[in-house]
């Protein structure tokens, strides 16, 4: 792998971009890995390239029925923050936060992290109320997050109307969230696991497992099967389609969460705003663009588009808190396939099928959680042992009751 630097970029500049390296091969599948992991999003990849790095395990693939990020992590608002309530939520967004933060140094590629902060807004004094006692939680969890008043707001973010509809009457903010590139991300992991052996393998759709003595041993393509000491399934919402392949039923509902820009404009939002209120929240993109979205779409779909009434929903949101934007034009609309547990919390680990792994469930946590999310999968599959910051993140505790609701602190409504 090359390494990029001043002077290669120039270089390479100057030479108009015909001397650059590939960033990862395509590769022909081997007849059988150590580790097959479906699913090229920045989960998938992050694991990746820990098993690789950390461990030291590098028969590894990463198998994708589409492209490289193609998925989920191409797909969200690049929002990165660590402000939630429970310990066990605190303790792994803390850790991934901090992974994101030497994450463009470690992986010699510029994911653009941005720590503009994240505001949370109040528009009651009853939400006020419930937000003070968030924000004094994330401090005893020994994270950053500070109250602020709607002086402080219209300070900070001249633009807002505090008078609406919906008065602000305060709220509060973690300073070091912001903001991150989520191609870069994808890319920077896939660049990383590429150089240290691993396999990326995209266009390869997993049609089923193969089993012996009731274990999985491989991964049925249309090209035959790949055999496995180990899989791990990172697919998102569509983890309970392949999981139900063998028999595994997972308690998640998927549905579609919109996203959309608007045109560029110059510069004139310094910060995340997110109002759970009026289910919005919206940042500026290092374009220009208004970065806005909300809550999931009310049913159940496997679609890449949401519906109007959301879409509709979000625009008048923002303009409730920001009306000078009323004339600005979209230009373009997305939406991600979240995959919902019913405490808003992640699945991870291993599962009642001996060799067959995990790593669903996000909702709309996925991108912030991508380096924390690849370390401890990667430790869990190396040593066979949970590790300690997602023990509490099983599969299991729907059985036992011990369920970790962040409904929350997820910032929109599911």
């Amino acid at each position: 792998m090359s390494h990029y630097s001043f002077l290669s970029l120039l270089s390479g500049a100057l030479g108009r971009h015909r001397r650059w390296s590939q960033a990862w091969r395509t590769p022909t599948p081997r007849k059988a890995y150590d580790v097959v992991i479906v699913g090229a999003g920045g989960q998938g990849l992050a694991t990746a390239y820990y098993l690789a790095k950390k461990h030291g395990i590098r028969n590894v693939a990463v198998i994708d029925k589409g492209w490289l990020g193609g998925g989920n992590t191409g797909r969200n608002t690049q929002v990165t923050r660590s402000n939630y309530f429970w310990p066990e939520s605190a303790a792994f967004y803390e850790h991934s936060l901090k992974l994101y933060e030497g994450l463009s140094r470690e992986l010699n590629f510029n994911v653009m992290l941005s720590q503009r902060g994240i505001l949370t807004v109040a528009h009651s004094h009853h939400e006020l109320e419930s937000l003070r006692r968030w924000a004094n939680a994330i401090q005893v969890n020994g994270i950053d997050s500070e109250l602020m008043t709607p002086g402080q707001i219209k300070k900070l973010v001249p633009l807002m109307d505090l008078e609406g509809r919906f008065p602000v009457h305060g709220g509060f903010i973690q300073r070091r969230g912001g903001i991150s590139r989520h191609d870069a991300v994808a890319w920077g992991y896939a660049r990383a696991a590429n150089a240290l052996g691993v396999d990326i393998i995209q266009q390869c759709e997993v049609i089923g497992f193969h089993r012996q003595s009731g274990r999985v041993v491989g991964v049925e393509t249309p090209n035959g099967t790949i055999g496995a000491g180990s899989v791990v399934l990172s697919v998102a919402g569509h983890s309970t389609v392949l999981a139900g392949k063998l028999g595994l039923r997972l308690p998640i509902n998927s549905m579609a969460l919109q996203a959309m820009v608007s045109e560029p404009i110059k510069p004139c939002l310094d910060t995340v705003v997110l109002s759970p209120t009026v289910h919005m929240y919206v940042s500026q993109s290092d374009r220009g663009e208004l970065v806005l979205g909300g809550g999931a779409d009310v049913y159940t779909s496997y679609a890449q588009r949401g519906g109007l009434p959301a879409f509709q929903h979000n625009v008048t949101a923002l303009l409730e808190l920001f009306p000078a934007f009323r004339q600005l034009r979209l230009m373009r609309q997305w939406a991600g396939i979240v995959d919902i547990t019913p405490d808003t919390t992640p699945i991870m680990g291993r599962t009642p099928i001996e060799g067959f792994y995990i790593n669903c469930g996000w909702g709309t946590g996925g991108y912030k959680a991508i380096p924390a999310g690849g370390d401890t999968m990667a430790h869990t599959v190396a040593t066979g042992q949970a590790h300690p910051l997602i023990a509490k993140f099983c599969l299991e505790r729907f059985v036992s009751g011990a369920l970790i609701d962040e409904g929350a602190a997820a910032g929109v409504a599911h």
